[in-house]
């Protein structure tokens, strides 16, 4: 039985090109108690590769987190498919705005302690206490409202090239990083003030609402289905859009606009852009912003001594990678002193 993923990513690419058939990217997640993860795990593995399923998913003994490429002809036994677990049945499924043929290339399905790395001892506090959901109109109306305080419970990188009006955006470079931020600046208005959360698909709101309510905030509100499902709302009921420039998406597309306006800059050269991407140099991989004159001018790279490493034979680019810890530099997406124009 096949439980392991037997072409790379360049070859699936290839495939995927050569069949030129629509997909659909899409994510959901849940939160239930699942007894044997790894099993379940395999389980998954085994029916989505069978559809030609695409993505990266984490499951935990305490639930999923799913991002996912779905051939567009085969999505109604997909769905079929989640319908048939119990705990799955008619879940959210946050269905991008965008899509694109390559967002993910290779199906990852990994047991983790916990589907977001929260640092958060789920045991001191009820979970299942959680904020109230809002949809579009009512996430707008509570905007307009001056008891609310809009919290983007996301990372600088992401709220960098697009957040809600008015929104505080913690300069944070995880999502545990910013819970006690939070926390301490909201510290005088726990009874007063309405705490208004998102982030991309809701799932970081949906264990952070519980713990802000373990922390005696009497008014905790999240946004059902988050930024994405957001922007599927306003366009379908015709609402004020009060989301600026992109989403940041965890998939090969990095993003997909929700307005026209680019509220970010190259880091490079300071032009305005919003376009994130990888530096080329396989060793630093760094996530940053980077305009179409600096990637052509740089090789795609974040800096000259990366542009010079990835001219050296492949063999030595190796070499050169062997021992060295790497993971900082990939850890602090979008933070080097080598960027000029970071914000």
């Amino acid at each position: 039985m096949q439980l392991y993923n037997t072409l790379s990513a360049k070859e699936r690419e290839a495939l995927l090109e050569q069949a030129g058939e629509d997909r659909l990217t899409l994510s959901f997640y849940q939160y239930a108690k699942i007894g044997n993860p790894h099993l379940f795990r395999n389980h998954l593995f085994v029916a989505w590769d069978a559809m030609e399923v695409l993505g990266r998913i984490y499951v935990a003994h305490e639930g999923i987190n799913a991002q996912l490429s779905v051939p567009a002809r085969r999505f109604e036994e997909f769905k079929a498919f989640l319908d048939g677990i119990y705990f799955l049945e008619n879940v959210r499924l946050n269905i991008a705005i965008e899509h694109d043929l390559k967002s993910f290339l290779k199906l990852k399905v990994k047991v983790r302690h916990k589907i977001v790395a929260d640092g958060l001892n789920d045991d001191t506090f009820d979970v299942r206490n959680k904020g109230i959901h809002v949809d579009a109109e009512t996430f707008n109306q509570l905007i307009e409202d001056p008891d609310t305080v809009l919290v983007d419970m996301r990372n600088h990188y992401e709220s960098e090239i697009g957040h809600f009006k008015n929104a505080v955006t913690p300069d944070v470079d995880t999502f545990r990083d910013s819970l006690d931020i939070i926390e301490a600046d909201l510290q005088d208005h726990k009874e007063d003030k309405k705490l208004l959360m998102y982030c991309t698909g809701g799932i970081r709101c949906e264990k952070a609402s519980a713990y802000y309510k373990h922390k005696g905030f009497k008014q905790v509100y999240q946004l059902e289905g988050g930024i994405i499902e957001y922007a599927r709302q306003v366009q379908n009921k015709g609402l004020e859009n009060k989301f600026i420039g992109k989403n940041f998406v965890f998939d090969h597309r990095r993003g997909e606009r929700i307005t026209e306006d680019v509220i970010a800059q190259c880091h490079q050269c300071g032009a305005a852009c919003d376009t994130h991407t990888n530096c080329a140099n396989e060793a630093c991989h760094l996530l940053f912003i980077q305009c179409d004159a600096c990637a052509s001018k740089m090789e795609h790279c974040c800096s000259t001594d990366c542009q010079e490493i990835i001219q050296l034979p492949y063999e030595e680019q190796k070499r050169l990678r062997q021992g060295i810890p790497n993971s900082n530099k990939i850890f602090k997406k979008g933070r080097s002193e080598k960027l000029k124009f970071k914000k």
